[in-house]
């Protein structure tokens, strides 16, 4: 579609195309409602469009239990695609750090005042939910469990994790440290997009360190191979959690479970919602990445116009069925001026199912465009001049 040629002024740009975001309550195909779960919290989102499908409490803050360590390991993940770790470093177990192996924490038997490499640590963390990994790779990185916990804040903040703050890389009670399903979900969100070369850790049954073979606590692991991660979490105070992500044909959804009375009873909960989510939703890519969308005028440019598209193709999730009800209106920044950057942002669009807004994208210029001469310049502020 071209608008700038059709339109009478590039300042009233508008074309209208086909995608969406989200969910209209009017939509013509009802949903099943979500299911009722026994638990104290609980969010199911859809991975590529971020849309939250259902949830209970999801932004109340909660002790989060071992569900905190995937923010221990998505920081020591991220060192290790930086480069600032490598797989091979060696860790030092402190005495702060060691394990004793009480039944009121989880151990990955380090020694004391031994050693470990990052990746064994890592997956100790993972599999294994070491609380003495967690220490030991806190102290490594930050000097102190205290200063890691500092570090993780600041991830958390730049994550947009709104309502959690953490006192530890562990987990174990502590009346400051909480997190809340959604942001837990954004985190797990985080760790599938940003750690792709360690995420499959996460699907492991089992682990082996130190002549102690420990198997992954997630139940799903063994029941659905749709499901490949994330953590299990479970204190006194927190009850059962777990973090899940499940991926079903082309479509993948994560699930956080806080506050259940049973290892059975959170992963029946996250099976029950997995099945409620594939079941009712599905995600449609109507507008695809660098493709041009709208062609508007560009002033003062050695071009008369420029391509506008989208840097990320839109994906949204939507009642199955309503892919033909969905629909974007494009609106483009009004005077548009050469010189233009590759890239700039010159617009955005407008996402809505049967009339109702439910978000937005950045529209941005696909190539860059020059500034005209001097001479070109002032025939164009003459033409404009006498078109007023």
């Amino acid at each position: 579609m071209n608008t700038g040629s059709t339109m009478p002024h590039w300042q009233k740009a508008i074309a209208v195309l086909t995608a969406c975001f989200s969910v209209s309550a009017s939509a013509a195909i009802a949903i099943a409602p979500a299911p009722t779960l026994e638990n104290t919290a609980y969010v199911v989102m859809d991975f590529e469009s971020g849309r939250i499908l259902s949830q209970v409490n999801a932004e109340q803050p909660l002790p989060p239990a071992s569900l905190t360590k995937m923010m221990t390991s998505y920081i020591v993940e991220q060192a290790l695609k930086s480069g600032r770790l490598k797989p091979t470093d060696m860790v030092s177990v402190s005495e702060n750090a060691w394990c004793r192996g009480t039944n009121a924490e989880s151990c990955m038997y380090l020694p004391v005042h031994g050693s470990a490499s990052v990746i064994d640590i890592l997956r100790g963390i993972i599999v294994q939910s070491g609380n003495d990994a967690s220490k030991a790779i806190a102290e490594h990185m930050a000097g102190s469990e205290a200063s890691f916990a500092v570090l993780m804040n600041k991830e958390a903040e730049r994550l947009g994790m709104k309502n959690t703050h953490f006192a530890n890389a562990t987990g174990l009670p502590d009346p400051t440290h909480r997190a809340s399903a959604h942001d837990l979900a954004i985190l797990a969100r985080a760790i599938i997009r940003d750690s792709s070369d360690y995420y499959k850790i996460y699907a492991e049954k089992e682990f082996k360190y130190n002549g102690i073979k420990q198997g992954n606590r997630n139940a799903l692991l063994y029941t659905d191979s749709t499901v490949d991660g994330l953590k299990t979490g479970h204190t006194a105070e927190a009850g059962f959690c777990l973090t899940a992500s499940s991926k079903r044909g082309d479509m993948r959804l994560i699930s956080v479970i806080m506050g259940s009375k049973s290892m059975q009873a959170r992963a029946d909960q996250t099976r029950a919602l997995f099945n409620w989510g594939f079941g009712s939703f599905e995600d449609v890519r109507p507008l695809a990445a660098n493709v041009s969308l709208a062609t508007p005028k560009v002033r003062f440019g050695k071009a008369e116009v420029v391509n506008v598209g989208l840097l990320a193709p839109v994906v949204a999730t939507i009642p199955r069925g309503q892919a033909a009800n969905v629909k974007s209106e494009i609106q483009l920044t009004p005077g548009i001026t050469a010189p233009i950057a590759k890239g700039a942002v010159l617009g955005k669009v407008l996402i809505s199912l049967d009339g109702q807004s439910y978000g937005e994208q950045t529209l941005v210029a696909l190539e860059p465009v020059e500034e005209a001469g001097f001479f070109s310049r002032l025939w164009q502020r003459i033409k404009e001049f006498f078109s007023k």
